[in-house]
């Protein structure tokens, strides 16, 4: 993992509609790293993705994707540095898996150029390893939530780009499925170099796979380290306002949520 952070944010603040959602955050993302982000809802997590993605613009502050500031890229600048995984499709469902993934490629592509060879070769070994090969003929409409997740992770990993954005990438797929998701993950991050930010409700998944945490609260950073550091009981009991079992399993703690805390 590189020192040097590939991804930053400086200060940030946002709100919608006059109500604050984040209040000061900062963070700085090294290259390789894999950071998951967590916390409860209403925290600011999915708008903190999306600023880190250029989709939205801070009200004050900057974030900063290989050393320039989001704000002044163009979305095809962006688009070369950093994949977007949102938790649900935004195409058209008449489209087909390999056409959906297909379009990931446009980053790389001169104005109104044709796909090459090496594009397509991109999307089959997309496909391949998100495991989303056997629906790339299906039209997204007759995909189940899940499967389409999958085709969201190949799309992503068809781009190309050394940092992805993921947004709850493990809904709405069953246990393993969701396990190999991660698992491709940490792979890419550990193997390969790339950046990998990740929003999860769970808690387990991020102990078991992710380098570093980071807990939001309140539009806050309440703690940001390894998972031993912040996955502690007491402190996730405080900001969940849940008690909290953290047992020991086979492939690495395992996060019991228990009673709602008064």
């Amino acid at each position: 993992m590189s020192e040097d952070p590939i991804l930053s944010a400086e200060d940030v603040r946002f709100a919608y509609d006059g109500a604050p959602v984040l209040s000061g955050i900062d963070l700085a993302v090294p290259g390789g790293d894999f950071l998951a982000v967590i916390g409860p809802n209403g925290a600011g997590k999915t708008t903190l993705l999306r600023l880190l993605a250029g989709l939205l613009v801070p009200a004050s502050g900057a974030v900063r994707l290989s050393g320039k500031n989001v704000a002044t890229l163009s979305r095809r600048e962006v688009a070369r540095r950093a994949a977007w995984v949102p938790q649900a499709l935004e195409v058209p469902f008449a489209f087909t898996a390999r056409e959906f993934v297909a379009m990931s490629r446009y980053p790389h592509l001169a104005p109104f150029a044709a796909q090459g060879a090496a594009d397509r070769e991109a999307v089959e070994r997309a496909l391949a390893r998100a495991g989303a090969a056997v629906l790339e003929r299906r039209p997204l409409g007759t995909l189940s939530g899940g499967e389409r997740q999958r085709v969201l992770v190949a799309a992503a990993l068809a781009q190309e780009t050394p940092v992805l954005l993921l947004d709850e990438p493990s809904a709405h797929l069953d246990p393993r499925h969701a396990i190999e998701i991660y698992e491709l993950l940490a792979s890419l991050s550990a193997r390969e170099g790339r950046t990998v930010v990740a929003v999860t409700h769970d808690l387990t998944f991020a102990a078991r796979f992710a380098r570093r945490i980071l807990l939001l609260a309140a539009g806050r950073t309440r703690e940001l380290g390894t998972p031993d550091e912040v996955l502690r009981e007491d402190v996730l009991a405080e900001v969940y306002r849940v008690s909290w079992t953290r047992l020991a399993g086979p492939d690495g703690p395992v996060l019991v949520p228990g009673r709602p805390l008064p």
